[in-house]
């Protein structure tokens, strides 16, 4: 693993960043979560008092506008985390989750210096010996790296992405410190525990540490171009192994033109219609047949060469989808066009993740409801990304959880049918999908595919029934040892053990007040001196104490609203 994070105290040795961290957080209005998250506190405590006069006037900001500002101005870590969290609604508001696609990956590009120290360190050798020759001026820059346009020894022209200099130093300590402000939102933030941050920040980590390998997007790419080998109607840009390394990535430059420029495919001479249905027929095969897709295909990362060939650039994130999710996602699609309220409703739940079933009488509501708003009209009026983002609206909102890689895959639908309908505002999306969905639902009934399914059970049942015999065995050897152990795991008592220490605790404060009122009047009855007026004083003492102590039982029983 590249980043080892959670190890003790290490937090503790980064106290700059963090110090950096809290300001911005405050500097954006979000002083509160600093107070709820008692981060203070691990701060030396002349940081404590630090003036919240940062805050400025921030009223015309949604609570999600400041958190991607927030985000953009912590730098790469936080926005590669804000990045991925937007393919989680089952994680995040739809505020949030329409929000945060818009993060700015736009950083100063490095000096040339550090550019040939790096490729010299990476591959042992003066940059002169692997380029004849390298652009020192970038062509674009961003969080992770920058690119530089470079000719191969070869003489071919090649774009050569380089990874910054102490980026992995700089993540690690960002990591460090969100997990331990996900171990505190654990701790302080009511709800958020079900959520287990301190899991999706090492699974954040994970991730993060493949997009830091370019030799993983490299393979990336070659699996791509296998899918495609052959299909003239697409191109993928070559890698030279030669010169790639896990902070160096060189691969083919693509001179095109960017798919969503109406003007230049004019100029070229390119047909923007049929670039429209096969640029979504190419995001349909790769979903629906070799569940490998780009999970990016925004019109930047689109090209168009001559011929109207397709060419996909920017591989770092890739979406996978397995069979059964995709034949699922089918029977969705077409009880959607059959309107078929019941089947809907079960390829959703066949489709999404949940720990409690959800009301299914409320559930079936609410998709009719969404059914009546948008399934009532023409099909080439329906606009699938649309309709699919407001159906996963109607999943979270049923806290059903969306995986990854279906939010990844519907947002590539929407985001491909997006740049469609701008190059042929007539794109019928419902009929250039339909043969795909169509047989992905039939392969199903294919008979080679039935007879495979019977042989792998039959297999899968073979070597049940060859393992049962040994583990009763093993389990009749613990019982005879008295070794056997079951574990019960209670879900849903914290509430009710709370409510009880309430009432245990209300019943002993009671307790004691009463045995503190029979008390002092049986001093008071004894006349025991000295005396007030004729009053023994502790006594009265006790009735004072007794009296603050009832007062304050009954103030606390009509501010929790239960008496």
């Amino acid at each position: 693993m590249l980043f080892n994070i959670g190890r003790i105290g290490r937090t503790y040795r980064h106290i700059q960043r963090y110090r950096q961290i809290v300001t911005v957080l405050i500097k954006y209005g979000f002083g509160d979560l600093v107070d709820i998250l008692k981060i203070e506190q691990y701060l030396e405590i002349g940081f404590k008092i630090l003036s919240r006069k940062h805050r400025g006037k921030l009223e015309s900001l949604s609570r999600a506008e400041r958190v991607r500002m927030v985000l953009e101005e912590l730098g790469p870590t936080f926005i590669k985390m804000g990045q991925i969290l937007s393919t989680r609604p089952d994680l995040l508001p739809v505020e949030y989750i329409k929000e945060l696609p818009k993060l700015q990956d736009d950083v100063p590009s490095f000096p040339f210096s550090e550019v040939k120290k790096i490729i010299e360190n990476e591959f042992k050798k003066p940059v002169n010996e692997i380029f004849l020759e390298f652009d020192e001026q970038p062509i674009a820059a961003a969080s992770i790296g920058q690119v530089h346009k470079a000719v191969s020894l070869d003489g071919e022209v090649v774009v050569v992405k380089i990874q910054r200099p102490g980026i992995k130093r700089i993540v690690e300590v960002d990591l460090e410190i969100m997990l331990h402000l996900a171990g505190l939102m654990e701790k302080h933030l009511e709800g958020w525990d079900i959520h287990h941050p301190t899991k999706i920040v090492r699974e954040f980590a994970a991730t993060l540490e493949k997009e830091l390998d370019y030799t993983l997007e490299a393979a990336y790419m070659e699996r791509f171009a296998r899918q495609f080998e052959g299909d003239t109607r697409i191109h993928v840009p070559k890698i030279y192994k030669e010169c790639m390394t896990k902070c160096v990535l060189t691969m083919e430059c693509i001179e095109g033109v960017k798919a969503s420029d109406l003007d230049e495919l004019e100029k070229n001479g390119l047909d923007r219609f049929k670039i429209a249905r096969v640029g979504f027929d190419l995001i349909m095969e790769q979903i629906f047949v070799n569940g490998f897709f780009h999970a990016d295909p925004h019109p930047g990362n689109i090209f168009v060469l001559p011929d109207n060939i397709i060419c996909f650039i920017d591989f770092g994130m890739m979406g996978r989808i397995n069979l059964k999710s995709r034949e699922n996602f089918a029977d969705l699609i077409l009880s959607i066009v059959k309107r078929d309220e019941i089947k809907v409703v079960d390829a959703i739940l066949n489709l999404t993740e949940y720990d409690d079933s959800p009301d299914y009488p409320s559930l079936e509501r609410d998709v009719a409801e969404f059914m009546d708003k948008y399934c009532y009209k023409p099909l080439k009026e329906v606009e699938l990304g649309n309709l699919l983002q407001q159906l996963l609206d109607v999943s979270t909102r049923h806290r059903l959880n969306i995986p990854p890689d279906l939010f990844l895959m519907i947002k590539a639908l929407s985001t491909i049918e997006g740049l469609g309908t701008k190059l042929d505002p007539d794109f019928d999306v419902a009929k250039q999908a339909a043969p795909f969905v169509r047989r992905l639902h039939l392969n199903r009934f294919n008979p080679r595919r039935i007879l495979q399914n019977m042989t792998d059970s039959g297999t899968e049942l073979f070597h049940l029934l060859e393992e049962v015999p040994g583990e009763v065995r093993d389990i009749l050897k613990m019982v005879k040892r008295g070794t056997i152990k079951m574990e019960f795991e209670h879900r849903g008592l914290k509430p009710m053990l709370s409510t009880h220490d309430r009432i245990s605790n209300r019943l002993a404060f009671a307790i004691v007040l009463a045995s503190l009122i029979i008390g002092s009047a049986l001093i008071v009855l004894s006349d025991v001196p000295p005396k007030w007026h004729d009053i023994p004083v502790i006594g009265l003492i006790g009735f004072l104490f007794a009296g603050v102590m009832g007062f304050w039982l009954l103030i606390l029983m009509l501010r929790s609203g239960r008496m």
